[in-house]
């Protein structure tokens, strides 16, 4: 783990991988963004190693699945509908693991309707993606940062 990395309360007691880049796309080297959701996923799976090396203690079995299968939603969105993938983050903490997306568009996730006619996001809405992604999630966040684009993070236990 390298000093820069943090956990969403600001310790370091969990290792959190390579981030590559910033979760917001503002700055960080372009190499580090993931090229794909395999990528992504790869990495993921590799902060849950390191964690299962640090502590003793793996993660569960489910709580791999369903970070990789949030994982492979948010990255494979962002390149789908997000103008791209522009930072990719996981940070965890004691009982959580947190995905970190940024894509260029700042436009917020809606989902279709049964007639095909776009609607925009609400709590509890959303296309495929987003009904699972708030079953698993512990916590969702959208941010709409000044430079454009926009953040999703989700927070998932990690037991």
């Amino acid at each position: 783990m390298s000093a820069g990395h943090r956990t969403p309360d600001g310790n370091r007691p969990w290792p959190s991988g390579d981030t590559g880049g910033t979760p917001d796309g503002s700055a960080g080297d372009e190499r580090q963004v993931p090229r794909d959701a395999a990528e992504a996923r790869a990495r993921v799976a590799g902060v849950f190693a390191d964690i299962a090396a640090v502590t003793g203690m793996p993660p569960s079995p489910t709580a791999l699945g369903d970070a990789l299968l949030v994982t492979s939603e948010l990255v494979s969105n962002a390149f789908r509908h997000g103008s791209g993938l522009t930072g990719f983050g996981v940070t965890c903490d004691r009982g959580a693991v947190t995905i970190i997306v940024a894509d260029a568009s700042g436009e917020l996730p809606h989902h279709t309707d049964a007639r095909g006619g776009k609607r925009d996001f609400a709590p509890g809405e959303g296309g495929f993606g987003w009904p699972l992604i708030r079953l698993l999630a512990l916590e969702i966040r959208l941010c709409l940062p000044p430079q454009g684009g926009k953040t999703i993070e989700v927070r998932l236990p990690l037991h």
